[in-house]
């Protein structure tokens, strides 16, 4: 980890490690709870790209270093350059997700809110603990899960989604199985053996089949990413920049301080 006092350089706030064909990809923002931040989301972005690369890989796994997988949208960021630029970084981030040639596993300890779980939907399997916690918290902002839908919408059945996107309750593991927003929610003590399981499985496929099997599983996804991307981005930034979403986030920013 870089020592920002002694290099003047930003500490790294997402890891890469390459182990038996697994590129484990660690969302380390504790500071923020893994808010998707510039920073973070340019890293997640780079390290994707470096594991894309890299012949040796055959499985891509993201965790975090924290049990709170991604807290949503860094909100203290969200000023007026910003407000066009995380919509459309957050729609490319899922682009990369779904469009890699790799399989994408995300690992889901704790809780994930918002945006973070535009992640999730755009992984190609989710293994949660069923102590993971989930919440589309946006419409309690005066926002909506616009940017994220492209994948989560996909993913979740359309009743759970209106539940979920309209209500903003949180949910448990075992319903966002049920849901369809994750593969398969274990016991805690589980999660990592069963993380492993799924890793290795995958890992013993060769490269071409896995590249073209996930061709062929996600190609509605990648049209419906491709169709309505910019138009989503687009209506994240407008809501963003309405007087009802400030006033909500400085009130929802002044209640965490």
């Amino acid at each position: 980890m870089t020592d920002q006092s002694a290099t003047d350089q930003p500490t790294e706030l997402v890891h890469l490690a390459v182990t038996d064909s697994i590129a484990t990809i660690t969302l380390d923002s504790p500071h923020n709870r893994n808010a998707l931040s510039r920073q973070l989301v340019t890293e997640l972005l780079e390290r994707l790209r470096t594991a894309a690369a890299d012949d040796d890989v055959r499985v891509v796994l993201l965790t975090s270093a924290d049990p709170v997988f991604c807290s949503g949208a860094d909100l203290s960021e969200a000023s007026a350059e910003s407000l066009a630029e995380g919509p459309r970084a957050m729609v490319e981030l899922q682009r990369r997700i779904v469009t890699l040639d790799k399989p994408v596993v995300t690992r889901l300890a704790g809780p994930v809110r918002a945006g973070g779980i535009g992640i999730v939907a755009a992984s190609d399997i989710c293994i949660a603990s069923e102590d993971a916690t989930f919440a589309l918290t946006e419409v309690r902002l005066g926002l909506a899960a616009a940017a994220i839908s492209l994948t989560v919408h996909h993913r979740m059945h359309p009743r759970a989604a209106a539940l979920t996107t309209l209500g903003g309750e949180v949910f448990g593991g075992a319903a966002a199985a049920s849901y369809g927003l994750v593969t398969e929610a274990v016991p805690a003590d589980r999660l990592d053996a069963r993380v492993a399981e799924v890793c290795a499985s995958l890992a013993s496929g060769a490269p071409q089949g896995l590249r073209e099997a996930k061709r062929i599983l996600n190609a509605d996804l990648v049209a419906r990413i491709e169709a309505y991307g910019e138009e989503m981005a687009a209506l994240s930034a407008r809501l963003f920049a309405s007087d009802e979403a400030r006033d909500a986030m400085l009130a929802f920013l002044s209640r965490k301080k």
